[in-house]
């Protein structure tokens, strides 16, 4: 890998990625959003339809903005899809769905929008455009990942960002369920042509197996520093946080205690810790 981040990522966030992918930014930065939501505009070259994965939060100006993207292009949004219900991505799906007529899938039954949801291992076929449900919990329990074979991209929500790390968001995210979803697409970058992430945060990364390579190793990293906090007689989420990230914006704890609080019960789980009262 380079000296950048890794992954490579791209020095700007939004606009095209790929042949079938363009990025739209929603103006929701912050500590835990990064640049903002990532708002994904997808469309096989030549077809008339798009698909739009996670509208992101519920901001008029920015859910007209990617409609009049799509038409400035030719294209009829006529599919919404969501990689996880978290309100940064699935906010402002209602009203899209309002605005273009179109229904809402997830993995999720109460983020749905209409007869249809998502499961796992489902082909997708719209005006052309071959994407792929894949299984990724871990971050939350309904988190999905989108395969686009046709340009080697995954659309990853939250479970690969395209800067820093994620959070498991305990108790609907478990770690376990994180650590088989990375292996997951592990197995599709180092196998299956899987070469770019599209990430529901930050900048493209163009090398999807040094992205996931690092997210194990960081993740194994984290854990190892939680186990030996709690073996140094640090109990509670809140001790071993200050801990283990003490070096972190104190603004991003409340999402670290979240994943600490995965990693405690993985490790008490799998016997490496005494169990807590």
């Amino acid at each position: 890998m380079s000296g950048l981040l890794p992954g490579d990522p791209a020095a700007v966030v939004g606009g095209e990625a790929t042949p079938r992918a363009l990025c739209v930014l929603a103006p929701n930065p912050s500590p835990m959003t990064l640049d903002g939501t990532n708002t994904w505009l997808l469309s096989e070259p030549g077809s008339d339809l798009a698909v739009v994965i996670d509208p992101g939060p519920l901001h008029e100006g920015h859910l007209r903005r990617v409609i009049d993207l799509a038409e400035e292009r030719g294209k009829r949004i006529a599919l919404t899809l969501l990689t996880h219900g978290h309100a940064d991505h699935s906010e402002g799906a209602a009203r899209f769905a309002e605005l273009t007529g179109t229904e809402v899938r997830a993995l999720d039954p109460a983020h749905r929008l209409g007869s249809e949801g998502l499961v796992v291992g489902q082909r997708l076929d719209v005006g052309g455009l071959d994407l792929r449900v894949v299984g990724t919990p871990g971050h939350t329990s309904d988190s999905l990942t989108f395969h686009l074979p046709d340009d080697g991209a995954i659309l990853t929500g939250d479970t690969v960002l395209g800067r820093g790390t994620t959070m498991v968001a305990h108790p609907d995210g478990r770690l376990g369920d994180y650590l088989d979803s990375l292996r997951r697409l592990h197995t599709m970058a180092s196998h299956h042509g899987v070469r770019t992430v599209l990430p529901g945060h930050g900048p493209v990364l163009a090398d999807a197996l040094g992205a996931v390579d690092y997210y194990l190793a960081h993740r194994a990293t984290r854990l190892a520093q939680v186990e030996t906090a709690v073996e140094a007689g640090l109990r509670t989420a809140p001790e071993v946080v200050a801990r283990v990230y003490a070096d972190v914006d104190r603004a991003l704890w409340p999402a670290a205690e979240l994943s600490v609080r995965a990693q405690l019960d993985y490790l008490e789980e799998h016997g490496l810790i005494p169990e807590r009262g």
